[in-house]
């Protein structure tokens, strides 16, 4: 991984330790897509769940070059902090512990108070989910901050 910029207060990984939205930039027919994902960063890479019936890992399979784009914004501290990278994804078979381990930035550490419509224990999932795993080639971490007005 070759980071050609930092300007963070923080070290990288304590920023992409963060439960923030990660936008994954895949190509499909020649036409770009975005989309908005969850995200772990552990062993260096970029995990996403992802269910295999959609069509983002279909793509990845087709052309495993994407970007990922991560943004921490606040208008009321004017924080703008933001890291782009660009590499290569795979997709990768469901590991439920791992997916404990994401899940439990954004959705608590009580996986009996989670929305089990929406997200029942990783367990208990089938063959159609999988992981997507980024990894990055090059990094650019910029901190854009500005000095806020009333909002």
């Amino acid at each position: 991984m070759n980071v050609v910029e930092n300007t963070l207060p923080v070290e990288l990984d304590d920023f992409l330790d963060r439960p923030l939205f990660a936008f994954l930039g895949t190509v499909a027919d020649g036409d770009p897509r975005v989309s908005p994902l969850w995200f772990l960063w552990e062993d260096d890479a970029v995990w996403h769940i992802a269910d295999d019936e959609k069509t983002y890992p279909s793509r990845i399979r087709d052309n495993p070059e994407t970007a990922l784009a991560i943004v921490d914004f606040d208008a009321r501290s004017g924080r703008v902090q933001h890291v782009g990278m660009r590499g290569q994804t795979t997709v990768e078979p469901h590991d439920p512990d791992r997916a404990i381990r994401l899940l439990e930035r954004y959705l608590g550490s009580d996986l009996d108070a989670w929305d089990e419509s929406r997200f029942p224990e990783p367990e208990t999932w089938g063959d159609e989910m999988v992981f997507l795993r980024f990894d990055p080639e090059t990094v650019v971490a910029r901190d854009q901050s500005y000095a806020p007005t009333d909002i």
